[in-house]
């Protein structure tokens, strides 16, 4: 690549606020909207069926094109796909804020999901580009990586205050902001740049794929009408099919998607399925939490923010703890033992009652459910790059995170699917707060389960020894090309 396309030195940090800025709005708006479901809701009148895709959209749009959005930025150039990623996000978000009507308003997430997945990989191959090597890429990528890994949190803080002191719409329309400074920013302060050589778009893969992906939540999401209906054994067979079709036409092309030696690794490949677990109790399981927070709490969306830190912070205090042992002891103990802790916060967190108090029912699960998560994120890191050659190293970065949302996704469809089982598949305002309770506390038993079948995954996958499980400096430094 050549020099004359890296930032100038006195713009760098300039453009390392606006790239930090991009990745807070786009990892911030997987869980915003999360706290203001209940009245968008009532307001728009959504089914609690409907209700799970205002999120599921976003996160399936998001991972599924993660990938692709990638390859279209390295090859027509990485700021011009910013700058079409932060215009699309933008006009999704205005028109997602004045929704008059349920199928509008999740239609504006999955449009949002598709523009984040232009923003996510340009921001960083743009971060890569302005800061080459050193001291200062080091510092570059610490603070990307601190507000990559503070944005969920900050999206339900932003979002619950939003929602109780202005209007849930706001959630939406806070993006106008974060857009309006990407873009002036992006003009005044990125370099554009691209991929060298022959690039070829694997468009029938990206087909395939994000067909395939959505008809298997879909038929999740159906599940809640019953397993053995036909209609959602047709959508889950067929979701099945377009993923065979999907690995298929990867090991036919000459540049596919996603090269197949990227997840055909044990390792590696057990890593995205732990990443997929991780996603489906970030993303759907913290969901249940936030309405048994505010229907049977009686919480407003502030206080329900409020209430959900315990988690980020006992990651954010044992992550720094995890780095250090992660050397010691190797990335196995952590991942056989952290699913384990998460699925003993996720038990405890079954047990809400109707009158439970917050300070004895949920807080602790929360830390414990932090504690476990601190030791998946960090292993799960260094595993995604373990072993992969420079020219996949981006590839391999990209999954992890589209295995967190896909698995998101899915997640949250199962756990819907439960949760409507366990009411009968009642309306919300016709479940008394008992109904109500158990039926979360089966969805993170559901949870639990996942968390435990993580730690199976990683006791028969992630085998070898420490040091063949950690990747080398120069995979690291390669995460992002």
């Amino acid at each position: 690549m050549s020099s004359s396309l890296r930032a100038r030195p006195h713009s760098r940090w300039w453009a390392l606020i606006v790239i930090s800025l991009t990745q807070l709005v786009v990892v911030l708006d997987g869980t915003i909207v999360s706290i203001a479901l209940p009245r968008a809701q009532a307001a728009l009148g959504l089914t609690d069926g409907q209700r799970q895709w205002v999120v599921t959209a976003y996160a399936l749009a998001f991972g599924a094109l993660l990938l692709f959005g990638g390859r279209l930025a390295d090859y027509i150039g990485r700021k011009r796909i910013f700058m079409i990623g932060m215009i699309g996000f933008g006009a999704a978000s205005l028109y997602g804020g004045f929704a008059q009507q349920g199928w509008e308003l999740i239609l504006a997430r999955g449009l949002q999901g598709v523009f984040a997945a232009l923003l996510a990989p340009a921001a960083l191959a743009l971060l890569t580009v302005t800061f080459p090597s050193g001291r200062e890429r080091n510092t570059a990528f610490a603070v990307f990586g601190t507000v990559a890994g503070t944005g969920a949190a900050v999206g339900l803080l932003l979002g619950g205050l939003l929602t109780e002191f202005a209007d849930w719409r706001w959630c939406l329309f806070v993006n106008i902001f974060f857009v309006v400074v990407g873009l002036i920013g992006g003009a005044l302060f990125l370099t554009e740049s691209r991929a060298e050589g022959e690039n070829r778009y694997d468009v029938w893969g990206t087909i395939t794929v994000t067909l395939g992906l959505g008809a298997l939540v879909y038929g999740f999401s159906l599940a809640e009408h019953g397993w053995g209906d036909p209609l959602t054994i047709t959508f889950l067979v067929l979701g099945v099919v377009l993923l065979a079709v999907f690995v298929w036409i990867e090991s036919r092309v000459a540049q596919p998607l996603l090269p197949l030696r990227i997840v055909a690794d044990r390792v590696r490949g057990g890593a995205f399925l732990i990443q997929g677990v991780a996603g489906a109790i970030m993303i759907g399981a913290t969901m249940y939490l936030t309405f048994h927070l505010q229907f049977v709490l009686g919480m407003g969306a502030f206080p329900a923010g409020l209430a959900t830190l315990p988690l980020p912070i006992a990651t954010m205090i044992i992550a720094p703890i995890a780095t250090r042992l992660l050397p010691v002891i190797g990335p196995r103990p952590m991942l056989i033992v952290g699913p384990l802790l998460a699925a003993a916060g996720m038990v405890y967190l079954s047990g809400i009652t109707p009158d439970g108090a917050y300070l004895l029912q949920v807080a602790p699960a929360l830390v414990v459910l932090g504690v476990g998560m601190a030791f998946i994120f960090i292993p799960l890191q260094n595993l995604a790059l373990s072993g992969v050659a420079p020219h996949d190293a981006g590839v391999a970065s990209a999954m992890a995170n589209s295995a967190m949302q896909i698995g998101g996704s899915i997640g949250l469809s199962v756990f819907t699917a439960v949760y409507a089982a366990s009411v009968g598949g009642h309306a919300q305002a016709d479940v008394t707060p008992s109904q109500l309770t158990d039926a979360y506390g089966w969805t993170f038993i559901a949870a639990a389960i996942f968390m435990v079948a993580a730690s199976v995954i990683a006791m028969f996958l992630v085998r070898g020894t420490k040091e063949e499980l950690m990747p080398t400096q120069g995979e690291r430094a390669l995460a992002a090309h």
